[in-house]
């Protein structure tokens, strides 16, 4: 029941966050929060909306097979947020954008335009769901089957939560509650890795210098050209990364463009930029102690990484303090990304599919009804119940970006027309090439392709669209 009273209360302090932040709301307030976000408060919220709580979960657990690593591609974020803000935001801003992929529109055509707004529509819609949808069956296990609340109560519940606290103020109150739920996963994360350090009995200076002195936590491959860990083609792929999931998605834009000035939205983007890699340093070095701890205490590491730290944090075996700071960490975190990308699918269905900004009851049926089919979305995954069904969706989602990276390249890059016709065509068929590329490449020199397989979609969907037009 305590873990019951923890998300009620977290959920009333977003009640009085909506309330406060939603009055004499519009279409404006809900799109765009009439473009009057104070630049930090949006950059502090966009860590905590950028952490899903998949990722608070499962990155301590990366250290058990691929060390620190990871960090290689947080410091290719850095650099490709410095990208997105430099390129991509002043054409949303010289634009005034309400949907980022608008510009499609003007740039190639109206087909190019409902072709990259359905692709974002199909990618958020389940990679959304499938992330929610893990960590609702973390939350069930650990938290709710103790309460006897079952599976089917719990999804319709945190989703009628998140629709609530974002139905009247839509971007201008998640711009003021993912700054507090990134505050809440800040502190849960900070604790948690304080009573893990008491359990072993260590000060901050011990912890620091154990943690370096431990095998898990190389960070660079230099060597091995071969290793889908390898530096470069890790920060590489951060930089496209983040071009491609942040700058050319609306769900991570939107709240950008919030801000009063173009100017103020680069010093939010550029500041939260850096923040990546001491935020995944603090997570991975808890999976380094953690690992420790198991071992200290012969506990078996778990086979899947993702439940190294329910393991301990869940299971209660630190505390029931450490139990209510994860399922805090947990909630703040997926809350955080999930109402942004229920509130940037309706902005799209409403803008772009629809052509209806003005609509405000179209706006509050969309909202009702994309929170409905998330919900289904979830209990269908659910029904699935099968982890290769999963990873196949997430590998679908990470498909279906390269043709938005190809599209808004070619618009940016050339001052070539294409046929507006042909590019629904081209966009279905570049993922099932670069599908068609990775399995041949694989069985014939064993190359593994890691994040590059976006940079390959993106080029083969800007080679199709410059073969099926011709120069200004």
């Amino acid at each position: 029941m305590m873990m019951i009273l923890t998300v009620t209360i977290y959920f009333c302090a977003l009640l009085l966050f909506s309330k406060l932040t939603s009055r004499k709301a519009n279409n404006e307030t809900f799109y765009r929060a009439n473009r009057r976000s104070p630049w930090y408060m949006v950059a502090f919220g966009m860590i905590g909306a950028s952490i899903s709580g998949v990722t608070f979960v499962s990155v301590p657990g990366m250290v058990n097979k691929i060390d620190m690593t990871y960090i290689q591609t947080c410091i290719g974020f850095i650099f490709g947020y410095f990208a997105v803000a430099f390129l991509l935001l002043p054409v949303y801003y010289r634009l005034n954008l309400t949907s980022i992929y608008a510009y499609l529109h003007d740039r190639l055509g109206r087909r190019s335009h409902k072709t990259g707004s359905s692709f974002f529509l199909l990618s958020k819609m389940t990679g959304a769901a499938v992330r929610f949808y893990v960590v609702c069956i973390i939350l069930q296990r650990f938290v709710f089957d103790a309460a006897g609340v079952p599976f089917a109560v719990t999804v319709p519940v945190l989703v009628a939560l998140i629709w609530l606290y974002t139905r009247r103020g839509g971007i201008k109150t998640l711009v003021w509650t993912d700054s507090f739920q990134t505050l809440c996963m800040f502190a849960a994360l900070l604790l948690i890795i304080y009573h893990v350090m008491a359990e072993m009995h260590m000060n901050a200076t011990e912890t620091i210098h154990a943690i370096g002195a431990d095998s898990r936590s190389k960070i660079f491959v230099f060597d091995d050209g071969m290793s889908t860990q390898n530096f470069w083609k890790q920060f590489f792929s951060g930089i496209f990364i983040v071009i491609v999931m942040t700058g050319l998605d609306q769900d991570m834009m939107q709240k950008n463009l919030t801000c009063k000035t173009l100017r103020q939205a680069q010093a939010d983007m550029c500041t939260y930029g850096f923040a990546f890699v001491p935020v995944n340093l603090l997570f991975l070095s808890l999976g380094v102690l953690l690992s420790m701890l198991a071992q200290r205490t012969g506990t078996p590491l778990p086979a899947a990484g993702d439940e190294l730290l329910p393991m301990f944090a869940a299971t209660g075996q630190l505390g029931n303090t450490v139990l209510i700071l994860f399922t805090l960490g947990i909630v703040a975190a997926s809350f955080s990304s999930a109402d942004s990308a229920l509130t940037a699918l309706t902005t799209i269905f409403c803008v772009d599919i629809c052509e209806r900004e003005g609509d405000e009851q179209l706006r509050k049926r969309a909202h009702l009804m994309i929170s409905a089919l998330f919900v289904v979305f979830i209990l269908l995954f659910r029904t699935i119940n099968s982890t290769s069904v999963i990873d196949a969706i997430y590998i679908l989602c990470s498909y279906t970006y390269g043709p938005l990276l190809g599209l808004f390249a070619f618009g940016l890059l050339t001052q070539c027309h294409t046929n507006d016709r042909l590019v629904p065509i081209i966009a279905v068929v570049s993922p099932v090439l670069c599908f068609i590329i990775e399995t041949l490449t694989r069985r014939f020199t064993g190359y593994q392709f890691g994040y590059e397989l976006l940079m390959l979609n993106g080029l083969l969907t800007f080679l199709g669209l410059y073969l099926c037009g011709g120069k200004r």
